[in-house]
């Protein structure tokens, strides 16, 4: 089979279109035949050895699939043999063949395509775990989403509009902005043109944003401390932006505010039932039509240096797939 190889650390263009051995189940694994491979930002920063976790080299990126199962581990009750599936991993989905636990594996919805499929599991299980587990946003609450038209940013646009929130987006242009109120903000705000800490405040009455989702750290994350309400959570979802940002404890104290990690790779790890319990309330919302999948396009898997590249550059909306 082939796959999209990291054998050393460095950019995304450095990785390599190479044969690989087709894998065979462990007992518990399901292997499936990959039709949709979903791109993330973390790709390329494990690809750069600049993530939380490092693996071996050399290795496949990726965490996300969707496809046909065709092969079983023994103690495999989730799936069967030819079902529709979507699965999350750690790594290694850039491959036309991928073995996966079975806990984290998924009957794919008949509403659901292929690529629809490959995409949901990281970003809207982010949002999940972020909103509803971390932060319990409540409806009528103002939700500030950066990066809005991000992957993850619009999962969480989506949800929080779902949930009941008047929600507040960022991002960087006039068109993504577009894409973010297409899918449920009800306020857009341009960083690059507009001082958008002030607007937060106008558009929240002076009070503040209750709840505000950050992927991108750095100067970003120290405004959202400037414009969060009184008993706010803050949540660190990434650092995208690249700098880490330091808290100024004064701006925690003062409003009773709350800066929470969001870390859903840690619940998928230590806690893949209760994952498994967000994947189900995610998958109705999915079905009443109230999350919908973003894609703004697809590559061929040995173009995944161009995919990656694309979404470096802040190039791409919503998701990005790979197709083998």
């Amino acid at each position: 089979m082939k796959v999209m190889l990291a054998r050393a650390w460095g950019d995304p263009a450095t990785l390599e279109y190479a044969d690989a051995p087709t894998p065979r189940p462990n007992a518990g694994e399901v292997v499936i035949e990959v039709r949709a491979i979903g791109c993330n930002f973390p790709d390329i920063l494990i690809v750069q050895g600049h993530y939380q976790y490092r693996p071996e080299l050399p290795f496949s990126p990726g965490c996300e699939v969707a496809g046909i199962v065709r092969g079983l581990g023994a103690g495999v009750t989730e799936v069967g043999l030819g079902e529709r599936v979507f699965a999350t991993m750690a790594w290694g989905a850039y491959a036309e063949v991928v073995a996966v636990d079975q806990r984290h594996v998924y009957a794919l919805p008949d509403f659901m395509t292929f690529e629809e499929g490959a995409v949901f599991g990281l970003a809207y299980q982010t949002a999940w775990c972020g909103l509803v587990h971390r932060a319990g946003l409540r409806r009528g609450e103002t939700l500030l989403v950066h990066a809005a038209a991000g992957g993850t940013g619009l999962a969480a646009v989506q949800l929080g509009r779902a949930l009941g929130a008047r929600v507040i987006a960022t991002a960087g242009s006039a068109a993504k902005l577009e894409v973010a109120r297409a899918n449920g903000a009800e306020v857009c705000i341009d960083y690059r043109t507009e001082a958008w800490v002030e607007r937060v405040s106008r558009e929240t009455h002076g009070e503040g944003a209750n709840v505000i989702f950050d992927p991108v750290g750095g100067d970003v994350f120290d405004g959202s401390t400037r414009c969060i309400a009184f008993e706010g959570r803050l949540l660190v979802v990434g650092f995208a932006g690249g700098r880490i940002a330091e808290v100024a404890g004064n701006r925690v104290l003062l409003k009773n505010v709350s800066v929470v990690g969001v870390h859903w790779g840690l619940y998928r790890q230590r806690d893949a039932t209760r994952v498994r319990r967000w994947m189900v309330e995610l998958l109705k919302r999915a079905e009443a039509r109230e999350l919908t999948p973003v894609i703004w396009r697809s590559f061929p898997l040995e173009r995944a240096s161009r995919a990656l590249a694309a979404i470096a550059a802040r190039e791409s909306y919503g998701k990005v797939v790979l197709i083998p």
